[in-house]
């Protein structure tokens, strides 16, 4: 229900109104309310994937009447935005070399030589 004051006598009535859940359901014989359950379902999915927040934005877009005339149809539109959580990406660890340029090794580390151990089959009894 809504309060609305009458514009000739001032008198305050309630009108009943119907709910925004049942225009969404409708709107384009359903299309718009299964759209919207497969955003809002990935949505969840996304969530319960990452363990991080989400979001979606319902906007209903309401027109003026074409060329201002007053009985005309009124355009009306559903639009959603969806912000999903996604992963966290992977990092790797760089040092910056003395150009300032992203290396894998420590440019301040001493390299040192390594040579493989001859592999043997004998061994020791203790």
């Amino acid at each position: 229900m809504s309060t609305n004051a009458n514009t000739t006598t001032g008198e305050i009535t309630e009108e009943p109104q119907a709910p925004v859940a049942a225009f969404l359901g409708s709107h384009l014989n359903g299309r718009t309310d299964e759209e919207l359950s497969r955003e809002f379902h990935q949505l969840l999915d996304q969530v319960r994937a990452h363990g991080k927040k989400g979001s979606m934005v319902i906007t209903i877009v309401v027109e003026p009447p074409a060329n201002g005339v007053e009985s005309a149809p009124l355009p009306i539109g559903v639009e959603s935005a969806v912000k999903a959580p996604k992963p966290t990406p992977v990092k790797s660890l760089y040092f910056l070399d003395n150009d300032g340029l992203p290396v894998r090794e420590d440019p301040r580390q001493l390299a040192m030589d390594f040579r493989t151990a001859p592999a043997t089959t004998d061994y020791k009894k203790a």
